[in-house]
């Protein structure tokens, strides 16, 4: 008695090429979401930590303009611990959208439908 995969190959070649084709077409489409996602990640990654290096620029300017000044000439002292407040809330607005996100299924999708493909031969193969 010959396994259903072999007579299969041997009897309709064409259905298995047309399957493989399926299987191509949707790791592609995986491959392109997982892609998609890594690079809006990298953006995201790279953008929080210029705001996050751009606060701490700016907080070393207000540090140094804090020292350097008579307390009685600034006129607007809120303004140096305000200034650099934004690009850190910024940054780490940023920093938090770049965590993967928890319904990324990555190659999921092929994955489980060749889990599927193979639970379905052992069942043709056992019966």
């Amino acid at each position: 008695m010959r396994h259903p995969l072999l007579q299969l190959i041997t009897s309709r070649p064409r259905l298995l090429a047309e399957h493989a084709e399926a299987y191509v077409e949707l790791l592609a489409a995986d491959l392109g979401a997982l892609s998609a996602e890594w690079r809006r990640r990298a953006i995201m990654l790279a953008a929080g930590l210029c705001l996050l290096l751009t606060a701490l620029l700016l907080a070393g300017v207000a540090a140094l303009l804090w020292a350097a000044l008579p307390a009685g000439q600034l006129h607007a002292p809120w303004a140096l611990f305000t200034v650099p407040l934004l690009p850190l809330a910024a940054g780490i607005g940023c920093l938090l959208a770049a965590r993967p996100k928890a319904d990324s299924t990555g190659l999921g999708n092929a994955g489980r439908q060749l889990q599927a493909d193979l639970a379905m031969l052992r069942e043709a193969g056992t019966g």
